[in-house]
Protein backbone atom coordinates (compact mmCIF):
# COMPACT_ATOMS: atom_id res chain seq x y z
CA UNK A 1 0.00 0.00 0.00
CA UNK A 2 1.59 3.40 -0.96
CA UNK A 3 1.92 6.00 1.42
CA UNK A 4 -0.77 8.16 -0.25
CA UNK A 5 -3.26 5.49 -0.35
CA UNK A 6 -2.25 5.35 3.90
CA UNK A 7 -2.87 8.93 4.17
CA UNK A 8 -6.47 8.44 2.60
CA UNK A 9 -7.60 5.96 4.40
CA UNK A 10 -6.19 7.32 7.77
CA UNK A 11 -8.04 10.47 6.65
CA UNK A 12 -11.46 8.33 6.34
CA UNK A 13 -10.48 6.59 9.84
CA UNK A 14 -9.96 10.09 11.58
CA UNK A 15 -13.32 11.33 9.86
CA UNK A 16 -15.24 8.26 10.74
CA UNK A 17 -14.27 8.62 14.46
CA UNK A 18 -15.39 12.08 14.57
CA UNK A 19 -18.47 11.95 13.22
CA UNK A 20 -19.07 8.82 16.27
CA UNK A 21 -17.74 11.23 18.46
CA UNK A 22 -20.85 13.66 18.93
CA UNK A 23 -23.14 11.04 19.31
CA UNK A 24 -21.16 8.99 21.99
CA UNK A 25 -20.69 11.64 23.83
CA UNK A 26 -24.64 12.68 23.82
CA UNK A 27 -25.37 8.55 24.66
CA UNK A 28 -22.53 8.90 27.61
CA UNK A 29 -24.12 12.14 29.33
CA UNK A 30 -27.96 11.22 28.82
CA UNK A 31 -27.95 7.29 29.01
CA UNK A 32 -25.23 5.58 30.56
CA UNK A 33 -23.62 8.29 32.99
CA UNK A 34 -27.30 8.08 34.63
CA UNK A 35 -27.76 4.37 34.40
CA UNK A 36 -24.69 3.92 36.54
CA UNK A 37 -25.92 7.05 39.32
CA UNK A 38 -28.71 4.77 39.29
CA UNK A 39 -26.96 1.35 39.71
CA UNK A 40 -24.76 3.28 42.56
CA UNK A 41 -28.18 4.39 44.45
CA UNK A 42 -29.69 0.67 43.72
CA UNK A 43 -27.39 -0.54 46.12
CA UNK A 44 -27.04 2.28 48.72
CA UNK A 45 -29.75 2.22 51.46
CA UNK A 46 -31.94 4.85 53.38
CA UNK A 47 -31.84 5.08 57.33
CA UNK A 48 -33.59 8.21 58.84
CA UNK A 49 -34.22 9.83 55.96
CA UNK A 50 -30.63 9.68 55.03
CA UNK A 51 -29.15 8.24 52.04
CA UNK A 52 -26.24 5.90 53.75
CA UNK A 53 -23.62 5.87 50.43
CA UNK A 54 -22.54 1.87 51.34
CA UNK A 55 -22.73 -1.21 49.49
CA UNK A 56 -25.98 -2.81 50.59
CA UNK A 57 -28.29 -5.43 48.73
CA UNK A 58 -31.19 -4.52 51.31
CA UNK A 59 -33.45 -2.99 49.02
CA UNK A 60 -33.23 -6.11 46.28
CA UNK A 61 -33.88 -8.15 49.54
CA UNK A 62 -36.82 -6.09 50.42
CA UNK A 63 -38.08 -6.86 46.75
CA UNK A 64 -37.81 -10.36 46.68
CA UNK A 65 -39.00 -10.97 50.25
CA UNK A 66 -42.07 -8.09 50.52
CA UNK A 67 -45.11 -10.49 48.85
CA UNK A 68 -46.66 -7.03 48.12
CA UNK A 69 -44.01 -6.09 46.07
CA UNK A 70 -43.90 -9.35 44.21
CA UNK A 71 -47.88 -8.70 43.51
CA UNK A 72 -47.20 -5.52 42.12
CA UNK A 73 -44.16 -7.10 40.10
CA UNK A 74 -46.33 -9.96 38.49
CA UNK A 75 -49.48 -7.98 38.04
CA UNK A 76 -47.14 -5.63 35.77
CA UNK A 77 -45.65 -8.19 33.84
CA UNK A 78 -48.83 -9.85 33.15
CA UNK A 79 -50.70 -6.32 32.24
CA UNK A 80 -47.81 -5.80 29.65
CA UNK A 81 -48.07 -9.27 28.35
CA UNK A 82 -51.84 -9.54 28.00
CA UNK A 83 -51.54 -5.25 26.05
CA UNK A 84 -48.78 -6.56 24.38
CA UNK A 85 -50.94 -9.88 22.51
CA UNK A 86 -53.92 -7.92 22.27
CA UNK A 87 -52.15 -5.74 20.26
CA UNK A 88 -50.36 -8.00 18.09
CA UNK A 89 -54.18 -9.20 17.36
CA UNK A 90 -55.22 -6.25 16.15
CA UNK A 91 -51.89 -5.31 14.52
CA UNK A 92 -51.88 -8.13 12.66
CA UNK A 93 -55.01 -7.83 10.31
CA UNK A 94 -54.86 -4.71 9.81
CA UNK A 95 -51.38 -4.54 9.22
CA UNK A 96 -52.40 -7.14 6.22
CA UNK A 97 -54.65 -5.14 4.68
CA UNK A 98 -52.83 -2.11 5.05
CA UNK A 99 -49.61 -3.19 3.02
CA UNK A 100 -51.71 -5.77 1.02
CA UNK A 101 -54.96 -4.74 0.28
CA UNK A 102 -55.56 -1.26 0.65
CA UNK A 103 -54.00 -0.13 -2.90
CA UNK A 104 -53.86 3.17 -3.25
CA UNK A 105 -55.63 4.32 -0.09
CA UNK A 106 -52.11 2.61 1.82
CA UNK A 107 -50.89 5.70 2.61
CA UNK A 108 -54.54 7.68 3.91
CA UNK A 109 -54.40 4.13 5.95
CA UNK A 110 -50.86 4.95 7.34
CA UNK A 111 -51.82 8.43 7.94
CA UNK A 112 -54.39 7.29 10.72
CA UNK A 113 -52.54 4.85 12.44
CA UNK A 114 -50.12 7.59 12.46
CA UNK A 115 -52.12 10.51 13.70
CA UNK A 116 -53.37 9.04 17.18
CA UNK A 117 -49.92 10.16 18.51
CA UNK A 118 -49.93 13.78 17.27
CA UNK A 119 -51.98 14.56 20.17
CA UNK A 120 -51.11 14.40 23.65
CA UNK A 121 -50.73 11.28 25.38
CA UNK A 122 -52.64 12.87 28.45
CA UNK A 123 -55.50 14.05 26.33
CA UNK A 124 -55.86 9.86 25.19
CA UNK A 125 -56.09 8.57 28.73
CA UNK A 126 -58.25 11.90 29.78
CA UNK A 127 -60.60 10.89 26.85
CA UNK A 128 -60.89 7.07 27.73
CA UNK A 129 -61.52 7.93 31.44
CA UNK A 130 -64.31 10.35 30.09
CA UNK A 131 -66.12 7.84 28.17
CA UNK A 132 -65.51 4.84 30.72
CA UNK A 133 -66.31 7.33 33.82
CA UNK A 134 -69.67 7.20 35.87
CA UNK A 135 -71.52 9.91 34.15
CA UNK A 136 -69.49 9.25 30.71
CA UNK A 137 -70.04 8.44 26.95
CA UNK A 138 -70.50 4.89 27.85
CA UNK A 139 -72.83 5.20 30.90
CA UNK A 140 -74.95 7.27 29.20
CA UNK A 141 -75.32 5.26 25.63
CA UNK A 142 -76.16 2.30 27.86
CA UNK A 143 -79.07 4.09 29.51
CA UNK A 144 -80.64 5.41 26.72
CA UNK A 145 -80.46 2.09 25.20
CA UNK A 146 -82.50 0.92 27.91
CA UNK A 147 -79.70 -1.70 29.02
CA UNK A 148 -78.88 -0.11 32.00
CA UNK A 149 -81.31 1.93 34.87
CA UNK A 150 -78.96 3.77 35.78
CA UNK A 151 -75.07 4.66 35.72
CA UNK A 152 -72.34 2.08 36.75
CA UNK A 153 -69.09 2.31 37.77
CA UNK A 154 -67.55 -0.95 36.55
CA UNK A 155 -66.13 0.56 33.84
CA UNK A 156 -63.64 2.61 35.59
CA UNK A 157 -60.79 2.29 37.76
CA UNK A 158 -60.16 -1.58 37.38
CA UNK A 159 -58.28 -3.66 35.62
CA UNK A 160 -60.53 -3.34 32.81
CA UNK A 161 -59.66 0.20 31.89
CA UNK A 162 -56.44 0.42 32.75
CA UNK A 163 -55.90 -2.84 29.81
CA UNK A 164 -58.39 -1.02 27.54
CA UNK A 165 -56.22 2.41 27.24
CA UNK A 166 -53.29 1.01 27.30
CA UNK A 167 -54.15 -1.06 24.29
CA UNK A 168 -55.42 2.19 22.81
CA UNK A 169 -52.38 4.45 23.63
CA UNK A 170 -49.49 2.16 22.46
CA UNK A 171 -51.68 0.12 19.30
CA UNK A 172 -49.81 2.36 16.49
CA UNK A 173 -46.34 1.57 17.97
CA UNK A 174 -47.52 -2.28 17.39
CA UNK A 175 -49.41 -1.35 13.42
CA UNK A 176 -46.10 0.04 12.55
CA UNK A 177 -43.67 -2.81 12.62
CA UNK A 178 -45.93 -5.36 11.66
CA UNK A 179 -47.04 -3.01 8.26
CA UNK A 180 -43.38 -3.27 7.32
CA UNK A 181 -43.08 -6.73 7.60
CA UNK A 182 -46.22 -7.14 5.25
CA UNK A 183 -44.40 -5.17 3.35
CA UNK A 184 -41.64 -7.01 2.84
CA UNK A 185 -43.78 -10.21 2.45
CA UNK A 186 -43.25 -11.34 -1.15
CA UNK A 187 -46.68 -11.34 -3.08
CA UNK A 188 -45.18 -14.54 -4.83
CA UNK A 189 -45.49 -16.82 -1.77
CA UNK A 190 -48.92 -16.14 -1.32
CA UNK A 191 -50.05 -16.73 -5.14
CA UNK A 192 -47.80 -20.06 -4.98
CA UNK A 193 -49.36 -20.99 -1.47
CA UNK A 194 -53.16 -20.42 -2.98
CA UNK A 195 -51.90 -22.32 -6.58
CA UNK A 196 -51.20 -25.33 -3.75
CA UNK A 197 -54.62 -25.69 -3.13
CA UNK A 198 -53.38 -24.42 0.26
CA UNK A 199 -56.30 -23.69 2.83
CA UNK A 200 -56.16 -19.75 4.21
CA UNK A 201 -55.28 -20.97 7.87
CA UNK A 202 -52.20 -23.45 6.50
CA UNK A 203 -51.37 -20.32 4.42
CA UNK A 204 -51.30 -17.83 7.29
CA UNK A 205 -49.45 -20.29 9.78
CA UNK A 206 -47.01 -21.77 7.36
CA UNK A 207 -45.78 -18.60 5.62
CA UNK A 208 -47.40 -15.55 6.73
CA UNK A 209 -46.22 -15.98 10.22
CA UNK A 210 -43.21 -17.28 10.04
CA UNK A 211 -41.74 -14.27 7.38
CA UNK A 212 -43.76 -11.51 9.55
CA UNK A 213 -42.46 -12.98 13.23
CA UNK A 214 -39.97 -10.22 13.35
CA UNK A 215 -42.01 -7.48 12.76
CA UNK A 216 -44.63 -8.92 15.36
CA UNK A 217 -41.79 -9.03 17.60
CA UNK A 218 -40.59 -5.57 17.30
CA UNK A 219 -43.89 -4.25 18.04
CA UNK A 220 -44.05 -6.08 21.11
CA UNK A 221 -40.80 -4.64 22.44
CA UNK A 222 -42.13 -1.67 22.27
CA UNK A 223 -45.79 -2.10 23.35
CA UNK A 224 -43.90 -4.44 26.50
CA UNK A 225 -41.31 -1.75 27.14
CA UNK A 226 -44.05 1.62 27.24
CA UNK A 227 -46.06 -0.72 29.29
CA UNK A 228 -43.95 -1.93 31.97
CA UNK A 229 -42.57 1.60 32.63
CA UNK A 230 -46.04 3.40 32.55
CA UNK A 231 -47.47 5.18 35.76
CA UNK A 232 -49.87 7.60 34.47
CA UNK A 233 -52.54 5.35 32.76
CA UNK A 234 -53.20 3.16 36.17
CA UNK A 235 -53.05 6.50 38.18
CA UNK A 236 -55.68 7.89 36.14
CA UNK A 237 -57.74 4.92 35.45
CA UNK A 238 -56.54 2.09 36.84
CA UNK A 239 -57.75 2.76 40.64
CA UNK A 240 -55.61 1.85 44.07
CA UNK A 241 -55.87 -1.61 43.31
CA UNK A 242 -54.34 -1.26 39.73
CA UNK A 243 -51.01 -0.44 41.18
CA UNK A 244 -48.33 -0.75 38.89
CA UNK A 245 -44.16 -0.80 38.70
CA UNK A 246 -44.46 2.23 37.74
CA UNK A 247 -46.30 3.67 40.50
CA UNK A 248 -44.21 2.34 42.87
CA UNK A 249 -40.84 4.27 41.41
CA UNK A 250 -42.89 7.30 41.18
CA UNK A 251 -43.96 7.36 44.79
CA UNK A 252 -40.53 6.08 45.88
CA UNK A 253 -39.06 8.64 44.37
CA UNK A 254 -41.43 11.63 45.15
CA UNK A 255 -43.57 10.90 48.29
CA UNK A 256 -40.74 7.93 50.51
CA UNK A 257 -37.79 10.04 49.41
CA UNK A 258 -36.35 6.54 48.86
CA UNK A 259 -33.90 6.66 46.39
CA UNK A 260 -32.66 3.45 46.81
CA UNK A 261 -35.24 1.72 46.85
CA UNK A 262 -36.49 3.30 43.84
CA UNK A 263 -33.08 2.78 42.07
CA UNK A 264 -33.50 -0.93 42.93
CA UNK A 265 -37.19 -1.07 41.53
CA UNK A 266 -36.10 0.70 37.88
CA UNK A 267 -33.17 -2.19 37.87
CA UNK A 268 -35.61 -4.67 37.97
CA UNK A 269 -38.01 -3.35 35.48
CA UNK A 270 -34.81 -2.70 33.29
CA UNK A 271 -34.11 -5.94 33.69
CA UNK A 272 -37.87 -7.29 32.60
CA UNK A 273 -37.20 -5.41 29.79
CA UNK A 274 -33.82 -6.32 28.40
CA UNK A 275 -35.21 -9.89 28.98
CA UNK A 276 -38.06 -9.13 26.31
CA UNK A 277 -35.46 -7.52 24.21
CA UNK A 278 -33.35 -10.28 23.78
CA UNK A 279 -35.77 -12.72 23.07
CA UNK A 280 -37.26 -10.55 20.69
CA UNK A 281 -33.90 -9.54 18.88
CA UNK A 282 -33.41 -13.58 18.73
CA UNK A 283 -36.26 -13.72 16.31
CA UNK A 284 -34.73 -10.73 14.13
CA UNK A 285 -36.90 -8.04 15.30
CA UNK A 286 -34.09 -5.35 14.75
CA UNK A 287 -34.77 -5.59 11.22
CA UNK A 288 -37.69 -3.84 11.73
CA UNK A 289 -37.30 -1.97 14.06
Amino acid sequence: MSALTQAKVSRTRLGLYASLLPPLLWMSLLYFVPLVILMSYSVWRLEAFDIVKEFSLTNFRAIATNPSYRVVIARTVATALGVTLIDAAIALPMGFFIAKRSGRWRGLLTLLVILPLWSSYLVRVFAWKIILGYNGVLNSALLALGILQEPSSIFLYNQFSTVLTFVHVWLPFMILPVITAFEKLPDDLLEASADLNAPPVATVWRVVLPLVTPGVFAGSINVFALTMGDFITPSLVGGPGGIMLGNVISSQFGVAYNWPLGSAFALVVMLIVFLGLAIALNRGALSQL
